[in-house]
């Protein structure tokens, strides 16, 4: 088992990809095979679908290999995880929105690469595509025929290995590495064990063995998305202790992490009916990250910040409706779940959000494409 609270280990992590995935997307380009590929995949959306015909051959061996689950799944454990996250969904998409997200911000060679793969202008395209990831995942067909979480999960590593494609061309990353695996995994204890940390700030009551369920069944996306499995810290106190090395080793300040923490506030603040409650956005993202980080974040102070507080005391009354008998925990989770709908529904508007491999990056924030446009000269 490797020490992972060593430099010298997550020094290594930061020199590996994913070698599967990168090698099918250099193969798509190099054949210029891309634009089809982005073409037929918007229809395959579902696991045991047939693969569309004329789908180039190392997209169709990609495809087959990562079709299934790892062979070391416990499904008992995983149908752990989705009961919590009934239990739990409106707190969990609370966490991830602002929580996870902040997190990623306050790492600023990971809020550099957000900015460059993804226009400042469109936020909540980020958020829509993560929080219908998560849905995926959650449902009871996630890993069964016609669910819809594996082929996502196919698209999003091939999105990541084209993303590092791009960053790497012409030097146009500082590092060896972009998403390598230190980060992949930094990203993975962001949306697994930052949430539970933001939902035990929050009040919510969550026992041991769900909190080790919703990790697990996060390991398990981890392998799906081309994580290397003996990387990835084993159970909860492992992933603290990997967590706590990689926020110590990188987190800071960065013009890219407050400027996507400026548009994440925006964003829901257009999505909350009204003026009254926007400054709850920028106190509840505080409250869930901390001060230091915050600053950071250039979250905005108000005397929101105090009122806030008195969330997790709320929650509690919330949860003790809950335990007044099977009516209304039934009850309460069919509300959970439409509000999660709801929030969802406000982002995509009501559209799939598509995973496919971008044949370039914004031009903006200085990556541009490796061979510009040919124009013509001005006239004479």
């Amino acid at each position: 088992m490797p020490d992972r609270c060593t430099d010298e280990y997550m020094d290594g992590l930061r020199l590996r990809g994913d070698e599967l995935a990168d090698a099918t997307v250099e193969a798509l380009f190099a054949d210029g095979q891309v634009g089809r590929f982005n073409t037929l995949m918007r229809w395959f959306t579902t696991s045991g679908q047939e693969v569309p015909e004329g789908l180039p051959g190392v997209a169709r061996d990609y495809l087959r290999a990562t079709a299934m689950p790892p062979d070391w799944v416990d499904w008992a454990v995983m149908e752990q995880a989705r009961q919590f996250f009934i239990d739990n969904d409106v707190h969990i998409s609370t966490a991830l929105s602002f929580a996870a997200m902040p997190a990623c911000y306050v790492v600023p060679h990971v809020a550099r690469l957000l900015s460059a793969t993804h226009s400042l202008a469109y936020p909540s395209r980020r958020m829509a595509e993560t929080g219908q990831f998560t849905v995926y995942l959650m449902r009871p067909d996630a890993f069964e025929a016609g669910g819809r979480f594996l082929p996502a999960a196919q698209k999003v590593r091939l999105l990541h290995a084209s993303i590092r494609r791009h960053l790497k061309q012409d030097d146009r990353w500082p590092e060896p590495v972009p998403i390598c695996q230190e980060d992949m995994l930094g990203g993975l204890m962001m949306f697994s064990l930052q949430v539970l940390d933001a939902l035990h700030r929050m009040g919510v009551h969550i026992t041991p063995d769900g909190a080790e369920a919703y990790y697990y069944a996060w390991r398990v996306v981890g392998a799906i998305l081309g994580c290397d499995t003996a990387d990835i810290p084993p159970d909860l106190p492992a992933a603290r202790e990997f967590s706590d090395r990689y926020m110590v080793r990188h987190m800071g300040p960065s013009p890219e992490g407050a400027h996507l923490t400026r548009q994440l506030i925006e964003m829901y603040e257009q999505v909350v009916p009204g003026t009254l409650l926007d400054p709850v956005v920028p106190a509840l993202i505080r409250f869930l990250v901390g001060d230091t980080a915050a600053d950071w974040l250039e979250v905005p102070r108000s005397r929101w910040d105090s009122v806030i507080k008195v969330a997790p005391v709320l929650l509690r009354e919330l949860e003790s409706f809950e335990d007044r008998g099977p009516w209304a925990a039934q009850l309460a989770d069919r509300l959970g779940y439409l509000v999660t709908m709801l929030e969802l529904s406000s982002l995509t508007r009501g559209r799939v959000m598509h995973y496919a491999v971008p044949q370039e990056l914004k031009p903006l924030y200085g990556i541009r494409p490796a061979a510009a446009r040919w124009s013509p000269p001005p006239p004479a």
